[in-house]
């Protein structure tokens, strides 16, 4: 990760590609249960909420309580590699189980025809 507002962006891109993604599907595939994926919109707007509040924390010790800076710094890194991997972790569940809602949401017929589509290429 290159700094934390890159970060708040890629969650914002994220989230606002799968907003739109559910739009499309709300205006262009006929069968689609229009309330049950604007309940989905809604999750995915929870979860970018959720996920963006959860980008900002720090490292609770100060480097008196360490024997050199060198330990400090290594200390520091790795409390913050746990807590973007568990931050990213949840994000990617949420976002599965977001996929997996959209997915279930699909007309039998418009999932037959992405599977043709993904067979021809």
């Amino acid at each position: 990760m290159a700094n934390k507002r890159t970060l708040k962006k890629q969650i914002k891109y994220a989230c606002g590609d799968l907003a739109g993604e559910c739009i499309l599907a709300i205006n262009f595939i006929e069968s689609i249960d229009v309330a049950k994926m604007q309940n989905v919109i809604f999750n995915i707007a929870a979860v970018q909420t959720t996920t963006l509040k959860r980008t900002s924390f720090s490292f609770d010790k100060t480097k008196s309580e360490f024997d050199s800076v060198f330990a400090y710094n290594v200390a520091k890194t790795k409390y913050f590699k746990l807590a973007y991997k568990a931050l990213k972790d949840s994000f990617d569940q949420d976002v599965l189980a977001i996929v997996k809602s959209m997915n279930e949401l699909l007309p039998q017929s418009q999932k037959d025809a992405n599977k043709e589509t993904l067979k021809g290429n």
